[in-house]
């Protein structure tokens, strides 16, 4: 079989590389049942009409024009494995032409809902900060450095917005025998309760919670929704974890709700990131801070490859993608997650 005679794939990944996603079996699996044209975001309009015309799938998440996807008459589907969804293709163009749009994004979910989990014990026994007192010789023993702990087995919880990350985070939970409540306006009550998880509206999350998880993705409607009065609702000394974006939040409320002593805190993702190193943030008691490193885990990033690879192989066939997710005709429009910098 000539080389001419393979499927084309055009290889843009940026931030990732395809050393980070596929292992070296897979890569190489890769590259005997596929042609590669590797390339950048800005390199794709660039390539040769023939290579375009013969493209059946995209790995990356290039921003494509009407007029550069009027050129790629072959294309079959385009993975997003940097996994946030942007408006930066014409997607009803994409989806009138049969074209799937797919993102490897669940291979976070577990890793990110690990971290979540353990964000949230810390939060509630004060790990770090007893650490810290125990290396200068300043701990307290026994009860004395138990005043403000708490238990989240049977504790009130909250999760706001129920993809695969707050699926994957309520796994963990049913261990703990916690009473769940859910909001998310994208899902139907019956597919919540089916999760044993409660429906609630976002007043009732947050309100009846002594623990907040926040994994709802950007969207155009819900940018910064979660401000100084949903910070205000929250029970005195709840504990608020954000682990998706932090778009959906106003940050400088949620800095003044712990600097207040009225919560506690956690995050993994930042307005700004890397950081400045003099962000207010940085020195704020009752905030835990975790650098955007909750699902970046080696295991993560193959995973994706090994999606790709299986996705590739049904279309092939003339079936459809399963085992990454695609994207929806009514709500990719909406996505705003803005893409990381660095893997």
């Amino acid at each position: 079989m000539s080389d001419n005679s393979l499927p084309l794939v055009i290889s843009a990944p940026e931030p990732r590389t395809l050393d980070l996603i596929f292992n070296p079996p897979a890569l190489a699996r890769l590259r005997a049942g596929y042609r590669i044209v590797e390339t950048t975001d800005s390199g794709i309009a660039g390539l040769h009409n023939d290579i375009l015309a013969d493209a059946r799938y995209i790995i990356g998440q290039p921003p494509i024009s009407d007029a550069l996807l009027a050129r790629m008459q072959s294309l079959r589907c385009v993975f997003n494995v940097e996994t946030n969804l942007i408006n930066n293709m014409p997607y009803e163009t994409l989806f009138e032409r049969g074209i799937h749009v797919v993102t490897t994004g669940a291979v976070f979910a577990e890793p990110v809902a690990e971290l979540g989990l353990a964000l949230a014990i810390n939060l509630a026994r004060d790990i770090v900060d007893a650490d810290l007192a125990f290396r200068e010789g300043k701990e307290l023993w026994g009860g004395d450095g138990n005043r403000t702990a708490r238990l989240i087995s049977g504790a009130d919880v909250g999760i706001i917005g129920f993809g695969d990350l707050g699926k994957a985070l309520n796994r963990l939970l049913s261990g703990f025998r916690t009473h769940t409540r859910v909001f998310d306006p994208w899902l139907p009550p019956s597919m919540l309760i089916e999760h044993g998880v409660e429906p609630g509206s976002l007043d009732e999350v947050l309100s009846g919670s002594d623990f907040v998880f926040v994994v709802a993705s950007v969207t155009s409607e819900n940018q910064g929704f979660l401000g100084a009065d949903a910070f205000a609702k929250m029970r005195k000394g709840a504990a608020f974890i954000l682990l998706s974006r932090a778009g959906v939040v106003d940050f400088e409320a949620l800095m003044e709700a712990v600097r207040s002593k009225h919560i506690v805190a956690a995050s993994d993702v930042f307005p700004e990131e890397p950081l400045s190193l003099d962000h207010p943030v940085r020195a704020l008691p009752g905030f835990l801070r975790s650098a955007h490193r909750a699902g970046a885990l080696d295991i993560a990033f193959k995973r994706m490859g090994d999606m790709v690879l299986e996705d590739m192989d049904l279309m092939d066939r003339g079936l459809p993608p399963m085992r990454c997710k695609r994207a929806e005709r009514e709500t990719v429009s909406r996505m705003r997650s803005k893409p990381v910098d660095r893997n």
